[in-house]
């Protein structure tokens, strides 16, 4: 199988996720797909299921800043983009990555990053247990991207600060994994373009492809425009 390198591009928060979702929903090759992407301006995204009345609840403190906010197609929780270096990976259906469990990819490709990570001097492992929770709550995945690591996630060793988290969406299509590394928790200098070239290499041998550094593919006329209306949208927002 072939991972197709997608370029780089900075949009605001619909595109982004109406992006990561058509590249999930329509590719003309069955490719994996990568692509390294940044924000207009200050941004958002919260998942899939959260209720809107949470997220406001959350974002209350930010109210006197504007910034994008859109939901995912994916799970997970409100993530913050103001300073993180975000991606998504794409991973058609039939491969092996695919078809594991969640926490099996997730792990696996928090492998990778953890190991591009240590390439530039940083102290990142991927954390095998979740963090204690709060008293009185369960083990389980915080409403809030960043405020604890979970199982899996990209962790520093030495301070314990989460580095990286991501969410995950599988369809009859396959795979569509949206991460994000929180840059303040690396606690190092970093070449960014060599961390994602790394990342990048690491990612395909853990899914035996070949890079191919490849344009943008063709989609159907207005099909974009209209996935970037909808993830625009009130309804879209206020789903929950």
């Amino acid at each position: 199988m072939q991972l197709d390198i997608l370029p780089f591009r900075t949009a605001s928060a619909a595109e982004n996720m109406a992006m990561d979702f058509l590249l999930l929903r329509r590719y003309p090759q069955p490719h994996a797909r990568f692509r390294h992407y940044e924000w207009h301006r200050s941004a958002f995204t919260f998942g899939y299921s959260q209720k809107i009345a949470f997220v406001h609840e959350q974002l209350a403190a930010e109210a006197d800043e504007s910034f994008d906010l859109c939901r995912r197609p994916t799970g997970g929780g409100i993530v913050d983009h103001r300073e993180d270096w975000t991606y998504s990976l794409i991973i058609p259906r039939g491969h092996a990555l695919e078809e594991a469990r969640a926490a099996d990819s997730y792990r696996e490709i928090h492998v990778a990053l953890a190991a591009a990570l240590q390439k530039q001097g940083v102290a990142a492992e991927v954390q095998t247990e979740c963090e204690p929770p709060e008293e009185g709550k369960s083990c389980g995945l915080s409403g809030v991207c960043f405020q604890r690591a979970e199982r899996f996630d990209v962790v520093h060793s030495g301070s314990g600060a989460k580095i990286a988290g991501a969410a995950q969406k599988r369809n009859k299509n396959g795979l569509l994994f949206q991460g994000s590394l929180w840059r303040p928790a690396v606690q190092a200098q970093i070449d960014w373009a060599t961390l994602e070239e790394d990342f990048i290499q690491d990612l395909a041998k853990s899914l035996e492809c070949e890079t191919v550094y490849t344009p943008w593919p063709e989609f159907a006329e207005g099909e974009i425009d209209g996935l970037i209306e909808q993830y625009s949208s009130t309804e879209w927002l206020k789903y929950r």
